[in-house]
């Protein structure tokens, strides 16, 4: 019988993020008792609080205590309100050293979204590569500069530690770990159960381009407003770097250090991210929106767009194109 263990930390929870990882968890537990297996899980919810209240007292969530636990297999992190990461990792250190003891007698570590933070407070990450919200990168990178962070990724997998993505894509974590700790059926099952496409392996279509300004090097700033505001230009990083009275080494050194792009990278995902509200807002036709972003060449704008996106331009605008009217079968 695997001891499953979902946290709850001190007063920064995302209740859906329980609920619905509970939901999925006991569900599969009890379709694999129904084709004839014994029980495999034991899901319970617990942390150092007796009670928590969420949302301004409508929901209450009522732990076990955390130290009846004397072991888990598996630990899930819930996804973490954002309100002042730093703050929210002090009041829970007892949580995190307990995560960390458990890891080391052998239990698996997963975090929800935004639960990277207290997992990589850990320590358990330092070197590894993980996800989490694309909203709460610039953060994360902050405050972990040593842990390799994909926002693309769904779900980042490591030696016996699992992250995701952002909101609601933990349902394909649960998936992920439903097949794991049961198997491929049980895990198809519950997706068609709950309605969850299992397939499903990027959050690129759902990112947004932060544009990277939270730092202080006022130089690169400067470049970064050159660059937003010249888009449809065709932008010479050579005579940026002169104009800002810098050399160009220096000056892609410093761009990287500032906003962990290259100055072509920021460039590519500055345009994407105009062509990406075009598509969705108006009815220019790709080559229209691809000339106004300072793209000539048409397959290299869908490349790049592809990379970023996870999509085709042409299949982007079919997804989120606000003028296009919803369509039921």
């Amino acid at each position: 019988m695997k001891q499953v263990v979902l946290l709850v930390p001190n007063e920064y929870v995302n209740l859906s993020s329980i609920a619905g990882s509970y939901e999925i968890l006991t569900r599969a537990n009890a379709y694999w008792q129904k084709i004839g297996n014994a029980s495999r899980m034991e899901v319970q919810v617990a942390g150092f609080t007796s009670e928590l209240q969420l949302d301004a007292g409508l929901f209450t969530i009522h732990p076990v205590h955390i130290k009846n636990i004397k072991k888990a297999d598996l630990v899930i992190i819930p996804s973490i309100a954002n309100n002042g990461f730093e703050s929210m990792i002090e009041q829970n250190l007892e949580l995190i050293a307990w995560i960390k003891e458990q890891y080391k007698l052998g239990a698996e570590i997963a975090s929800i979204c935004s639960g990277a933070f207290l997992l990589a407070a850990t320590g358990l990450l330092e070197g590894k590569t993980c996800s989490t919200h694309w909203s709460v990168a610039g953060d994360f990178k902050r405050l972990f500069p040593n842990i390799n962070l994909h926002i693309d990724k769904l779900i980042a997998s490591e030696p016996g530690i699992y992250t995701n993505g952002g909101a609601f894509s933990f349902l394909n974590l649960v998936l992920f770990l439903v097949e794991k700790y049961f198997d491929r059926e049980t895990a198809i099952f519950c997706s068609k159960i709950f309605q969850i496409d299992i397939e499903r392996s990027s959050q690129s279509p759902f990112l947004i381009f932060q544009m990277q300004k939270n730092h202080d090097d006022d130089l690169i700033r400067q470049a970064q407003n050159f660059i937003e505001e010249n888009l449809g230009e065709k932008i010479s990083f050579e005579q940026l770097a002169s104009k800002l009275a810098i050399s160009r080494r220096n000056f892609d050194r410093r761009f990287v250090k500032a906003t962990s792009n290259t100055p072509v990278e920021y460039l590519q995902r500055v345009k994407v991210e105009a062509a990406k509200r075009a598509l969705e807002s108006g009815r220019k036709t790709v080559f229209e929106v691809m000339s106004d972003v300072g793209y000539s060449d048409d397959k290299a704008f869908r490349e790049v767009f592809k990379k970023l996106t996870g999509l085709s331009p042409l299949d982007y605008r079919a997804r989120y194109n606000s003028q296009s009217p919803a369509t039921f079968a």
